[in-house]
């Protein structure tokens, strides 16, 4: 099979594309046809040796992905052969062929497309489970989405409104902010021309926001939290601009308000069953118009340094996808 590999950790240039032997089938385990992988910010830090996890060398990057099951390894029930799914894991998305334990795999709607479906799982996932489980969005209370262009931050704009709050995504760029407003933001802030803290002050009539949903972090973070309603939550999902900021702790004690970690994937390994509904109920969105899974870009294996470039230089409105 066709695959794209990482043999040294570093730049995303050293990866090559290359011909491989086809994945094992193992019990518990389906083999699936790939049609397209979708590309996270975690995949860029995974091959550069930056991540906290390091899979083993050489390895094929690729955290999530949609395909066919072509076949069905001993002891798996509940999926056939020819059943389009999602899958996740670790690695191995990048390939023609991936194998991937039952328990990672949702099948999905067929009027969902693999390309779609395949930037699915991580990005919507994370939101929905931060906006949900994390932040305990409640109709009429506003949502303040940093990066709001990006795969997630689309995702959030779309979930937060279906979820009956008030949206404001703040992005850099007046046409990053269009494409916002076409996906249900209320309002918007250009924190590349404007001031963040004080356009949060004017959009919220004084009072702030309920959530913030910050996968960005760098100077963003601090100006957003000034920003925050008494009592509100900021929901720590990432660093995509590349500086972990240092908070100063006497501003969640004014504002008696909260700093809470986002980690989707140990959620998810640890509540299962939780996971699966929050799935169900963004198929049931999805269906219903309310979420638009937003392809930013499409692919080819070969051409795996431009979806690399278009991510890590934050130019990318919406999902990155690869496909063989």
């Amino acid at each position: 099979m066709k695959a794209l590999l990482c043999r040294e950790f570093g730049p995303e240039k050293n990866m090559t594309v290359e011909e491989v032997a086809d994945p094992d089938l193992k019990p518990g385990h389906v083999l699936i046809d790939v049609k397209a992988g979708g590309l996270n910010f975690p995949d860029l830090l995974c091959v550069r040796g930056q991540y906290q996890f390091k899979p083993e060398l050489p390895f094929v990057p690729g955290t999530e992905g949609a395909g066919v099951i072509a076949e069905v390894g001993e002891g798996v029930e509940g999926y056939t052969v020819g059943d389009k799914v999602i899958f996740r894991g670790a690695t191995g998305a990048f390939a023609e062929k991936a194998v991937c334990p039952a328990e990672a795999l949702t099948k999905f709607p067929d009027s969902m497309s693999f390309e779609a479906a395949a930037g699915l799982t991580i990005v919507y996932g994370t939101s929905y489970h931060a906006l949900k489980q994390r932040a305990e969005l409640k109709p009429g209370q506003t949502l303040l989405v940093l990066g709001a262009a990006g795969g997630v931050g689309l995702a959030t704009v779309e979930l937060g409104k279906a979820m009956g709050a008030k949206v404001i995504a703040a992005a850099s760029s007046d046409e990053k902010l269009a494409v916002c407003k076409e996906h249900g933001a209320d309002e918007v802030i250009n924190y590349s021309t404007e001031d963040l803290k004080s356009r949060i002050k004017e959009l919220t009539g004084g009072k702030g926001v309920d959530v913030i949903y910050d996968p960005v972090g760098g100077d963003y973070s601090e100006a957003a939290f000034r920003g925050i309603a008494f009592g509100g939550k900021h929901l720590v999902i990432g660093f995509a601009a590349g500086d972990i900021p240092k908070l100063p702790l006497n501003l969640p004690l004014l504002k008696v308000a909260s700093v809470v970690g986002v980690f989707w994937g140990a959620w998810a390994g640890a509540m299962p069953g939780e996971h699966v509904k929050n799935m169900e109920e963004m198929f049931a969105m999805f269906e219903k118009g309310q979420i638009k899974p937003h392809v930013a870009g499409t692919y080819k294996f070969e051409d795996f340094l431009a979806a690399f470039d278009e991510l890590s230089g934050r130019r990318a409105i919406g999902k990155v996808v690869l496909v063989p």
